[in-house]
């Protein structure tokens, strides 16, 4: 399908989705998540890609959902779009290949809980986070009242949803929201040569260490070793492992 709102690359193992609605600081409404979910359900299906980039176009990455949409809405259609918002975003945290957030201006409500679902979030200093919600009298819909205090912390969760206050991008790397922290005009370079650099290694490996590391987050230590155990004997299986264990004994490059 032909994107309007979606700008899409890939380089070197590394898909880059830039949410281009920059005349509405790039919000949220019902044809982006028709958009990006089709984007998606290619992304499942290429294996050539091994990592995700999603960035905003312009001063924003994204700055909330469409009020615009939201306004008309009544309980069902606020339902069903929360749902959608929630679903997509899981999809996100469920997809096999990392995923990056380069978070390149204003991530409020909808944007925040978006750069929330991916793995980690390179941020630039003049980025912004926040979940305002509350000042519009609703609170996060897409799981952003859930992922907040899993990342940053019960304590920054409430303070920041009951003030609505925006974060700074220093305040969100304190607090774990952000990982690193680039000047504004070497986000692009500084994010792309880290997404290079995790296509460069063991997909499989890559795969794996995503997939064991979100499913034992919410187990105790003896369940999370247990998956843990099995992934890491499973990887003995596939000839990449092998591979990659050969090159480094080799002096090489592993020729994956």
């Amino acid at each position: 399908m032909e994107y309007n709102l979606l700008k899409t690359s890939i380089d070197a193992g590394v898909a880059l989705v830039t949410i281009s609605r920059p005349e509405a600081l790039n919000a949220l409404n019902s044809e982006f998540f028709t958009e990006f979910n089709d984007f998606l359900n290619g992304v499942e299906k290429n294996d050539m890609i091994k990592v995700l980039v999603i960035t905003g176009d312009g001063k924003s990455f994204v700055a909330g959902a469409d009020i615009s949409e939201l306004v008309n809405m009544n309980y069902e259609k606020a339902c069903c779009f929360s749902k959608l918002g929630q679903n997509t975003f899981s999809r996100l945290e469920n997809l096999k290949i990392p995923v990056i957030a380069a978070v390149n201006g204003y991530a409020l409500g909808g944007g925040c809980e978006l750069a929330m679902a991916c793995d980690f979030r390179i941020v630039s200093r003049n980025a912004k986070f926040g979940q305002p919600e509350v000042h519009l009298g609703l609170i996060p819909g897409y799981s952003g009242t859930q992922r907040f205090s899993r990342l940053a912390g019960l304590g920054n969760a409430l303070y920041a949803m009951l003030t609505g206050e925006m974060i700074s991008a220093e305040e969100a790397l304190h607090m774990g929201l952000a990982q690193k922290l680039v000047e504004p005009e070497n986000l692009m370079d500084e994010v792309m040569t880290i997404a290079k650099k995790i296509a460069a290694n063991g997909s499989q490996a890559i795969r794996k260490a995503k997939e064991i590391i979100r499913k034992g987050y919410d187990k105790n230590i003896k369940e999370g070793n247990e998956l843990e155990t099995e992934a890491f004997s499973k990887l003995f299986d596939y000839p990449s492992t092998k591979e990659g264990m050969r090159a480094f004994l080799e002096k090489r490059k592993p020729n994956w």
